[in-house]
């Protein structure tokens, strides 16, 4: 009984592979190279596509001690990453104009966000406009 070791460990590895490896290691080859030309597809189409927004309103204002709060929902439907969003209200009456503003620190691309506007008059009564003032890039 004796145990075979070659005695060049070079030998080993220069053993022929067989046929199914190499097909095993093409199809390996070929899944890496796919995904990583997708991640860089993306990214490129990522930079070329800026931030866009849509402010929704999303539920009727309620009413809390005397005050109208405002729910909206904030999404950016762009790719890239923005920062420091300002989102204004403004309630347009008769005689004044309230306005209120909120600042959104990070909206990734697809990103939704939700927050609410507070007016002491009835946002009914008057003319409401949500929209984003101004925006970051990283």
């Amino acid at each position: 009984m004796s145990n075979f070791q070659p005695s060049d460990p070079k030998a080993a590895d220069s053993a022929k592979r067989s046929l199914a490896e190499w097909i095993t290691f093409a199809i390996a080859a070929s899944i890496l190279m796919l995904v990583v030309g997708l991640v860089v597809y993306d990214w490129q189409v990522a930079q070329n596509r800026p931030p866009a927004f849509r402010v929704e309103i999303t539920e009727t204002a309620r009413v809390t001690d005397g005050r109208y709060y405002v729910p909206f929902t904030i999404t950016n439907t762009g790719r890239r990453i923005a920062r420091t969003v300002q989102v204004t209200a403004e309630l347009r009456l008769d005689d004044q104009v309230e306005a209120g503003e909120q600042q959104i620190d990070f909206l990734s691309g697809s990103e939704r966000k939700r927050g609410s506007f507070v007016f002491s008059h009835d946002p009914q009564s008057g003319e409401l406009t949500i929209r984003v003032a101004s925006y970051s890039l990283p």
